[in-house]
């Protein structure tokens, strides 16, 4: 959809604003607990996705049937266990990721691929919605060659939905970090920063410009 830069300019500015007022409440560096342990689960399997705002993305993956539990943290950087304060100054190298753990008996990698697509800008470059930079990439990180295949192959699918090159990346994994505490679950401890800052950002109606019924499909 083509805007009119004074229509460009009203949203930013709304937006600015919504998120400002989400950021603000974030804790303070270091007065937080640590955060949560990997879960353990027999025969479960991992992905790894970078797809902007991880509270968005962990958001869109914990409720999917099958999914066992969705972390937000960091991946793809050079610096050990960086903070989130870290990562936002963009000289850590990290993309803002969610790890989800899952059970392949009840949701198959394919589909979480499909869940990816359909909550991402994936012709969008260095950024997701009204989030700019590096740390906003989008990124698959594989873990090994099914993955891989599995991703190239559902990448060629989504390219065939744009005219614009889709600019995810696709990447071995690389060491996962997960955020500070306060960022778990952040969708639904702190719903209410958490919705103005998705309504701020025009998360939703982007997504529904790309992908019509079927934007932020959760796998069912």
């Amino acid at each position: 959809m083509r805007h009119t830069v004074v229509r460009r300019v009203t949203a930013l500015s709304a937006a600015a604003a919504l998120v400002a007022a989400a950021g603000a409440f974030l804790p303070r560096a270091g007065h937080t607990a640590p955060p949560p342990p990997a879960r353990v689960v027999a025969n479960a399997d991992t992905a790894v996705f970078a797809g902007g705002c991880f509270w968005s993305m962990e958001k869109a993956f914990e409720h999917v049937p099958g999914v066992i539990d969705a972390v937000s943290g960091f991946s793809g950087g050079t610096v050990a266990n960086p903070s989130y304060e870290a990562v936002g100054t963009r000289q850590t190298g990290h993309a803002e990721a969610v790890r989800v753990l899952f059970d392949p008996a009840r949701v198959s990698y394919q589909q979480l691929l499909d869940v990816y697509w359909h909550n991402t800008d994936p012709i969008s470059t260095n950024g997701q919605f009204c989030d700019h930079g590096p740390q906003y990439r989008t990124i698959v990180f594989v873990r090994d060659a099914a993955q891989r295949r599995l991703a190239e192959a559902s990448k060629a699918t989504v390219q065939r939905h744009f005219t614009r090159p889709v600019t995810t990346q696709i990447q071995d994994a690389s060491p996962f970090y997960a955020a500070e505490a306060y960022h778990q679950n952040f969708a639904e401890t702190h719903a209410a920063h958490y919705n103005a800052y998705r309504v701020g950002c025009g998360r939703d109606g982007r997504l529904r410009e790309l992908w019509g019924d079927a934007a932020g499909g959760q796998g069912h």
